[in-house]
């Protein structure tokens, strides 16, 4: 898959770069890359960005020198940025958090990493990390370990996954072919993002709904140059062809609003919730309303409605059946 660096990531690399050189100066600039982690091309390119760089006023003297001729690399003129960035105590203390919340992430294969980097950020943030002990993230962890560590190899080695899913939205368990892109958390809970076979597309696999995992032996390849999506607000994307529904809910089916992905949820004093969600196929959701025993109720459409009456007509006699499907 191609790869892209962003500006932001580019300009933090330079700036660490620029007084690790100071203080190595005429490295081989082979040697420079390898412990760079960047290529010799990506080193003298960055080198020729920081000829623009500098103070302002933009007079010769403003400006970060560099060269490398002769394979060895000077920087110089760049005092003001001589010592390495550190970290401030609010950073120190959201890197602690977040490295002690990785390392309880069960099957994690870099436990070891992750424990020494812990050790010595807490060895010199000294009083941050004893204030970061009052402070706790709780991720929904994955009901299973096996299922964790397929995924994980999955992303680890670049290879294809056979899941069988049940889908939240759809009540349906269905088998299917996942080239792994990345696992992430968001809301608290874990997903796998993968470009899914079946669907010809990008999708998000909740990894407590998935019921087993396989690690085939097929390189994932999925299209190349995919979009990353953007989780800031959420993982949930309705799809815009499905029929919108509006349910009202009782404080003891609350709880459907949390399991449930949904388009808007609006508490209500007393404990009761209304949620607006898409649904792809009614049939589960009149299986649901019939469940909840009237704890679950069809605001509209108004077709809906009646679908969820006259299956409930025809439980009462006698035939459990879900009632027609609708279009």
């Amino acid at each position: 898959m191609a790869t892209y660096e962003s500006a932001t990531s580019r300009v933090a690399r330079m700036l660490t770069m620029v007084p690790w050189l100071l203080h190595r100066q005429g490295i081989d600039l082979a040697t420079a890359a390898a412990e760079l982690g960047v290529s010799e091309s990506q080193v003298v390119e960055d080198l020729q960005v920081l000829f623009l760089c500098g103070l302002p006023g933009h007079y010769p003297d403003d400006l970060i020198e560099a060269s490398w001729e002769g394979g060895r690399v000077f920087v110089g003129n760049a005092d003001t940025i001589a010592r390495p960035l550190r970290l401030g105590r609010d950073e120190a203390l959201a890197l602690i958090v977040a490295l002690r919340a990785l390392a309880d992430t069960p099957g994690l294969a870099e436990r070891d990493a992750i424990d020494r980097a812990l050790a010595k950020l807490e060895s010199a943030a000294g009083e941050t990390a004893r204030a970061a002990a009052a402070v706790r993230v709780d991720l929904e962890q994955p009901a299973d370990d096996g299922i964790a560590a397929a995924v994980r190899a999955g992303l680890t080695e670049r290879r294809r996954l056979h899941l069988r899913y049940t889908s939240g939205s759809r009540d349906e368990t269905t088998e299917r072919d996942v080239d792994p892109l990345r696992a992430l958390s968001v809301d608290g809970r874990w997903y796998l993002e993968g470009w899914c076979h079946r669907a010809r597309g990008v999708r998000l696999f909740r990894l407590d709904r998935i019921e087993a995992a396989q690690v085939l032996d097929v390189p994932a390849t999925p299209p190349e140059d995919l979009p990353e999506r953007a989780v800031g607000s959420g993982v949930y994307r309705p799809d815009p062809d499905d029929q919108a529904v509006t349910l009202d809910l009782d404080p003891g089916s609350a709880w459907v609003a949390e399991q449930v992905p949904a388009e808007e949820v609006e508490p209500r004093g007393d404990g009761s919730v209304r949620m607006v969600l898409r649904v792809a196929d009614p049939r589960w959701l009149i299986r649901l309303v019939l469940r909840e025993g009237g704890g679950v109720r069809v605001v509209e459409p108004a077709a809906l409605v009646d679908a969820v009456q006259e299956a409930a007509r025809t439980a009462l006699s006698g035939n459990l059946s879900p009632g027609p499907a609708l279009d």
